[in-house]
């Protein structure tokens, strides 16, 4: 049996928050309470006129990978409301590939 997570390709995330809100209407969260966060990083002056500002996806230890939804078929929440369509779920190796394949700015999670 393969073990899924998710796959964050935040080079395109443009912090729009859906998948936050995706998540906290899916499950039910009070404020205060997050299955994923946004979080800005940056702006940081890498060199003269360079900046670098990235928008991160960071699920939480509330995230169960929309157990209920994967157990209906269905993808995660966060991955189905994903507007520009960064954030991937599947098994771990597959996942390990593209990670390999779309270079540094990418992140994976594995509950």
């Amino acid at each position: 049996m393969s073990v899924n997570g998710l796959l964050i390709d935040y080079e395109w995330c443009t912090g729009c928050q859906s998948c936050e809100l995706a998540c906290k209407n899916e499950h039910g969260f009070p404020m205060n309470k997050w299955g994923i966060k946004m979080v800005e990083f940056g702006p940081f002056e890498m060199e003269p006129g360079t900046l670098e500002w990235n928008y991160m996806a960071v699920p939480t230890s509330y995230c169960d990978l929309c157990e209920d939804r994967v157990a209906r078929g269905e993808q995660p929440t966060c991955v189905l409301h994903c507007l520009a369509n960064v954030i991937e779920y599947g098994p771990v190796e597959e996942l390990a590939l593209k990670m390999a394949a779309k270079g540094k700015r990418v992140s994976m999670y594995v509950p």
